[in-house]
């Protein structure tokens, strides 16, 4: 009941605009209930039991090493390089593929989105054999090894999430 009344006078606090209508109340009455019905497990003491998490916090802590270590790191020198480039002109922009050998959705989807937020890249394609198509604003080769377009983010990210 407390996740519905609170839900309810969220809603209505963010959507008040001076005066309320039956519709706002309305509208506050169903995300109220679909809140509520949403997180009703979470009372449960099973809910809260570690049983299954084994393991989670440590990939917790090797996925904020990761954010914070390499992924940073890569992140503050393509910045430098992208605008180098910017400056020169120096670019020879393409697309390659390559397989990171990622086994998991999870871990593709992590690397294809850390090759995206590092300017200079972009993850075009994934193909469901983990194939990932990458746009680079400056190859070297048309077949550059997976260290050339992700740096260190790919083994890493194997390491973490398989």
């Amino acid at each position: 009941m407390l996740v519905f009344v609170v839900s309810f006078l969220t809603y209505l606090l963010l959507c008040w605009s001076g005066h309320l209508t039956v519709q706002d109340l309305a509208v506050a009455f169903v995300v109220g209930a679909v809140v509520s019905l949403v997180f009703s497990g979470l009372g449960r003491p099973s809910f809260w039991s570690v049983k299954g998490l084994a393991g989670v916090p440590l990939k917790c802590w090797e996925f904020l090493r990761y954010v914070f270590g390499p992924f940073a790191v890569g992140l503050a020198q393509a910045n430098i390089d992208v605008a180098t480039r910017v400056i020169t002109g120096e670019i020879n922009p393409g697309i390659v593929k390559f397989n990171p050998r990622l086994k998991t959705d999870l871990g593709r989807m992590a690397l294809a989105n850390s090759i995206t937020l590092t300017p200079g890249t972009l993850t075009v394609d994934v193909d469901d054999d983990g194939t990932f198509y990458v746009h680079a604003i400056n190859l070297t080769s048309m077949t550059p090894a997976e260290e050339d377009i992700c740096g260190p983010f790919g083994k890493c990210i194997r390491r973490i999430m398989g």
